[in-house]
C-alpha cells in the first residue's frame, strides 16, 4: 500500500522531491524490517524509477544503493550503465561488480568513470591493467594514489610510456617506493627531454645545446640513481639503458669517473655479454691486452679508450683516495688527471673527447665548490650554537 501510494505521488511530484523520496526509498529497502511482498514492491518502484527523466532521481538512487552488498543487481547495474554522473558512485563503490564488469566499464567508460573505478578500494591487477591502457590521465593519476590498488609492474611501465611526460604523474611516481630502477630512469629522462623542450621552443638555448645539456643531466641523474639502486635492479637497469641506446660511453665514462666502479663494470658486462666477474678481473688486470680486448668487445669508441685506460690507471694507484661524494659525483682529482694525460696527447679523433672532459672538470669543479660551501656554513653554524650554549 505504501509503495502504491508512493507511485501514485512521484508521478506529479516536482524532481527535487522525487529524488529526495527515492533516496528514502531505496533506504526503507536496505535498512529497514520489510516483509517479502514490501520488499518485492519496493524493487518493483526502484526498477522503475530507472526510466525517471531526471538525474536527480537516479542520482539519488545511486548515492543511496552504491555501497550496500545488498542493492538488487539488477538496478545498480541498470545505473552503471547511465550518465558518467550516475554510474559513477556505483562503479566506484559497489561490492556487486566482479572484476570483468569493472574492466568493460574501464574500457567503455568516460573520464569520470574510469576515475571512479580506479579509486575502488582494493582494486584487483586486472581492473588496474586496464586503466593503465586505456584510461585518461586523471584516471591514471587516481589510480597512482590509490592505496589499495594492485598495480603490476608492466602496468606502472605502461602509464610512464603514456602519460610520463606530465608533472603529476612523474611527481606521484617518484614518490611511491615500489618503483624499479629503471622506471626511474625513464622518468628521468622524459622529465629531460620535456625540459629541453620547453627551452628550445622559447629560445633560451639553441635547440641542439639544450638538448645536449639536457642529456649530461640525464647521465648525471641516472649515475645518482644507480650509486643507490640495490644490487638485483642495477643489471636491469643497465639493460634498459641499452635498450633505450642511452648506454653510451659518456656515460659508461662518467660512471668511472664518479668512482662508480660496479656501474662500470656492469655495464661492459651488458655490453660484452660476458659475465661480471670476467670482466671484473680484466678491468683489475694491471695489463693493457685484455683491457683493451674488453673494450674492443664493448664496441665503445676507439678515441675514448685513452681517458678509460687512465681513469682505471689512477683508480689503481689511490686516485680516488681522500675524495667525497660516494659514487654519485664526479671526482675532481681523477677528471683532472684523465683531461691533462689526454691533452697531452694528439688531437684528431680524441677533439670531443677531450671537450666532454673538460666540461666533465668543470662540472666538478663546481661539485666541490658547492660542498665545501656547505660545510663550510654547517661548520658555523655549529660554532654559533656551541658559543650561545
Amino acid at each position: 500500500m505504501i509503495v502504491r501510494d508512493f507511485l501514485n505521488w512521484v508521478r506529479t511530484a516536482p524532481a527535487g522531491r522525487r529524488a529526495e523520496a527515492t533516496g528514502a526509498l531505496a533506504r526503507a529497502y536496505l535498512y529497514s524490517d520489510l516483509g517479502a511482498d514490501d520488499l518485492a514492491a519496493g524493487e518493483g518502484a526502484m526498477l522503475m524509477l530507472l526510466d525517471d527523466p531526471s538525474p536527480l532521481v537516479r542520482r539519488a538512487l545511486a548515492d543511496a544503493l552504491a555501497a550496500s552488498p545488498s542493492a538488487p543487481p539488477a538496478i545498480v547495474l541498470a545505473l552503471a550503465a547511465d550518465q558518467p554522473e550516475i554510474a559513477a558512485p556505483v562503479l566506484a563503490l559497489s561490492p556487486l561488480f566482479v572484476d570483468a564488469d569493472l574492466v568493460d566499464a574501464a574500457a567503455t567508460g568516460t573520464a569520470a568513470v574510469q576515475a571512479a573505478i580506479a579509486g575502488r578500494a582494493a582494486l584487483p591487477r586486472s581492473v588496474a591493467a586496464a586503466i593503465a591502457e586505456v584510461g585518461t590521465a586523471e584516471s591514471c593519476l587516481v589510480l597512482l594514489e590509490n592505496p589499495g590498488a594492485d598495480i603490476a609492474p608492466f602496468s606502472i611501465d605502461r602509464v610512464v610510456e603514456r602519460f610520463g611526460h606530465l608533472p603529476a604523474i612523474r611527481e606521484t611516481l617518484m614518490a611511491r617506493a615500489d618503483i624499479p630502477a629503471a622506471t626511474r630512469q625513464t622518468l628521468v629522462a622524459k622529465l629531460s627531454q620535456a625540459l629541453a623542450g620547453f627551452v628550445a621552443e622559447r629560445a633560451w638555448l639553441e635547440a641542439e645545446r639544450a638538448r645536449r645539456i639536457a642529456r649530461e643531466a640525464c647521465e648525471k641523474a641516472t649515475v645518482t640513481l644507480a650509486a643507490t639502486t640495490p644490487a638485483p635492479q642495477l643489471r636491469p637497469l643497465i639493460r634498459h639503458l641499452r635498450q633505450s641506446a642511452q648506454l653510451t660511453a659518456g656515460l659508461v665514462l662518467r660512471a668511472l669517473l664518479s668512482g662508480n666502479v660496479v656501474l662500470f663494470e656492469e655495464a661492459l658486462a651488458e655490453l660484452t655479454d660476458l659475465p661480471v666477474a670476467r670482466v671484473s678481473s680484466l678491468v683489475h688486470d694491471r695489463g693493457s691486452a685484455g683491457l683493451r680486448a674488453l673494450f674492443d668487445r664493448a664496441k665503445l669508441p676507439p678515441s675514448s679508450y685513452p681517458a678509460f685506460k687512465e681513469a682505471l690507471d689512477a683508480m689503481h694507484e689511490g686516485g680516488l683516495v681522500g675524495e667525497p661524494g660516494g659514487a654519485a659525483r664526479l671526482r675532481r682529482r681523477m677528471v683532472e688527471r684523465v683531461l691533462t694525460r689526454c691533452e697531452d696527447g694528439e688531437l684528431g679523433e680524441v677533439a670531443p673527447l677531450l671537450t666532454l672532459l673538460r666540461r666533465f672538470a668543470t662540472e666538478a669543479a663546481r661539485e666541490e665548490a658547492r660542498l665545501f660551501c656547505d660545510e663550510l656554513v654547517a661548520d658555523g653554524f655549529g660554532t654559533e650554537q656551541s658559543e650561545a650554549a
